[in-house]
């Protein structure tokens, strides 16, 4: 588990400093340099994503189980990560309603994937992993949303055309996924 939490802390760390520490990040670009501080914020994301995976899949050896969720909230969980599919994609799909009214939709892609899977799972390697990142992604949206507004940031109107992309991408990326990867990757069929 400690490997898992060191993770966390490096991963989720690294892209906290802009909630917590936003005046020491732009002093620090500015001293380094945006290329520099890009490879050293890299490095840290990077590291800290092998050992939360690494870690996760070490506590799963050991499972200690919190709660039994009903099989219902794991169908319900694949709604929660198909929006959050579709709303990771948006956030790199130009012109779309998702953008223009969320602001940040891959934070809350994030939100939505990590509340569906806590509703799915119930050990305690689960509850670390994705509570962490939902609470983390709802600092972060928060924070994101007040500097919009301080700043007076609007987002580029919407379209059905950028709408129609984010969402025929996010579905067949959730397809993909859902349907094969994550049996693979992560070892669990969401449908089994």
């Amino acid at each position: 588990m400690l490997v898992l939490i060191l993770g966390l802390v490096l991963f989720l760390g690294a892209h906290s400093v802009r909630i917590f520490a936003d005046p020491w990040r732009a002093r620090t670009i500015e001293r380094l340099g945006p290329g520099p501080w890009k490879g050293l914020y890299a490095v840290v994301s990077i590291a800290g994503f092998v050992l939360l995976i690494w870690g996760f899949g070490l506590a799963r050896q050991h499972p200690v189980v919190l709660y039994v969720p009903p099989l219902a909230l794991r169908h319900l969980n694949a709604l929660f990560t198909l929006i959050a599919f579709v709303l990771v994609t948006a956030a790199y799909v130009p012109r779309n309603h998702f953008k223009s009214g969320v602001g940040h939709p891959m934070v809350a892609g994030v939100k939505a994937w990590a509340f569906g899977h806590l509703l799915a799972t119930g050990m305690l390697c689960d509850v670390i992993l994705f509570g962490a990142f939902l609470l983390w992604a709802i600092a972060d949206f928060i924070v994101s949303r007040r500097r919009d507004r301080r700043l007076g940031t609007v987002y580029p109107p919407g379209t059905l055309a950028g709408d129609a992309i984010a969402v025929v991408v996010g579905v067949a990326l959730w397809a993909v996924f859902a349907f094969w990867l994550h049996a693979r990757w992560i070892g669990v069929s969401p449908f089994a």
